[in-house]
């Protein structure tokens, strides 16, 4: 203290990161990881959508209900020759970029060992939403068979979501 020069830690030191490069592999990573949960989003929207189609040809589902998505959006003011097809486009984008974000964020904390394994609790979570979103008064046989139909697609959609997490997951370049 009396004329002892104290020596800064690295962290607080003004100079430490001058002249460094950005650190562009963390960035890569990011991106890489991004992709992962856009092409997990889509296979498991795909699998959904097959799911939804056969729940459709048995009567106890009705692909206009994605209309209510672009009318909810304001989209079907701007494309009204099909706003059911917006609203189903809506719903891939959704499928391809939120659900996949919050399921990277609670992966996790969800059971079991394996991605694939945690995404049928997730399918059920997002089925508990889909459930009461897209109901069309259905009663009777009807009503238990789309309530079954669209629980099954939804366990496919978090099952293949997962199971691209872990198979595109698993390389070295990636932060999952």
């Amino acid at each position: 203290m009396d004329g002892e020069e104290t020596e800064v830690s690295p962290e607080f030191r003004d100079d430490v990161n001058e002249g460094t490069e950005p650190d562009f592999d963390h960035l890569w990573g990011i991106v890489t990881d991004g992709l992962i949960g856009a092409v997990g989003g889509l296979v498991g929207t795909g699998s959904l959508t097959v799911g939804l189609l056969i729940a459709a040809s048995l009567g106890v589902f009705d692909i206009n209900e994605f209309a209510t998505l672009a009318e909810l959006t304001g989209l079907n003011v701007l494309f009204e020759s099909n706003p059911a097809a917006v609203g189903y486009v809506l719903f891939l984008l959704t499928g391809m970029v939120m659900w996949p974000l919050l399921f990277a964020s609670i992966g996790s904390y969800l059971p079991g060992e394996k991605y694939a394994v945690k995404g049928i609790p997730f399918g059920f979570v997002l089925w508990t939403g889909f459930a009461p979103a897209f109901y069309a008064d259905y009663t009777g046989l009807a009503l238990v068979l789309y309530l079954v139909l669209t629980l099954g697609a939804h366990f496919s959609y978090g099952f293949t979501l997962g199971a691209v997490f872990d198979y595109l997951g698993d390389r070295p370049e990636t932060l999952v």
